[in-house]
Formats: structure tokens, sequence, C-alpha cells
């Protein structure tokens, strides 16, 4: 098993503790240091914290706060090499008036995302996230091997 299957294996595990809404997606997180003693840096899944959050949302405010920083000053303290595991593409659009993820991670300079697999069309249409990523010479890995498991467990609780 490669080091990205190992990582996005636990951020599927991460995915299945989201509660299952037909609203959300259940997408898990995690924030990695390779160079680390203890490379994960920090965790996250769907509506883990309060309010309407996403994976990503909810893995850098847990990182932000472990580390005394808010959310938007993260970059200042997160390593050079980290790399951010997600089961799903980010989003590049927020229907709840949340910051998109993809902003997120373009403001915490993050310059890898291993992603599990692109967001379906369900809520927003065409996800442009991988493309703004990518645009901003972020490294968009994609991890293959897990695409059922990851989008069974992402769409549990969605209208067949």
């Amino acid at each position: 098993m490669t080091s990205h299957e190992h990582y996005m294996r636990l951020a599927l595990s991460e995915a299945k503790k989201s509660p299952p809404k037909p609203t959300n997606f259940c997408v898990g997180a995690l924030l990695v240091s390779p160079s680390a003693a203890s490379p994960v840096l920090a965790t996250g899944y769907t509506l883990e914290l309060p309010g309407n959050t996403h994976a990503e949302q909810c893995c850098f405010a847990k990182f932000a706060t472990d580390r005394g920083v808010a959310e938007a000053d993260m970059a200042s303290v997160l390593p050079d090499d980290a790399v951010l595991y997600t089961t799903m593409e980010p989003c590049n659009l927020r229907l709840s008036g949340n910051l998109p993820c993809v902003d997120r991670v373009l403001q915490a300079k993050i310059r890898t995302v291993c992603i599990g697999v692109n967001e379906p069309e369900k809520f927003v249409g065409e996800n442009q996230g991988r493309r703004k990523l990518e645009d901003a010479r972020v490294k968009v890995i994609h991890v293959s091997g897990l695409e059922d498991e990851i989008l069974s467990v992402a769409t549990a609780g969605h209208q067949t």
C-alpha cells in the first residue's frame, strides 16, 4: 500500500463518522506533514463542527485552534510540506455562504491536495474546485482504487 492510499483510507475512516443527510456528502479530510514525527496534523469530517461544515473546514479549524491561530492565519504555522487528503474534491461553491474549501486551501498555502473522487454534480453542478487549485499551481493527485467505497459513504442518506 502506498502512503497516499494509507492516508486516503484514514480520510475515508473520517468520512464514515459523518452523519448521513440528503443535503450533504459525507467526506473525510486529513492534514498531513510527511516529514513530521507524527505526520497526521489534523482530521475532519462533514458536520463534525457546528454549522453546515465541510470536512476540510473542520480539519483546518481544528488545526488552527490547536495551534492558537485563526484559520485565516494557519499558513503561518503550517509546515511547508503539508498535504491535504480529502475523500472528495474540495468544493468551489458553497450554497450555505461559507467560504468554499478550495479558497480555504489556497488561503492556507497548501501546495498538494490528494483526492479520492471528483465531486458529483448533484448539488452545484460541475465543481470547478480541482481546476481552480491547478490554476493556482496546487498539485492535485487522484488517489485511485477507493472510488466505489468513497462514493458509497459520501452518498449515505441520499435519496436514490
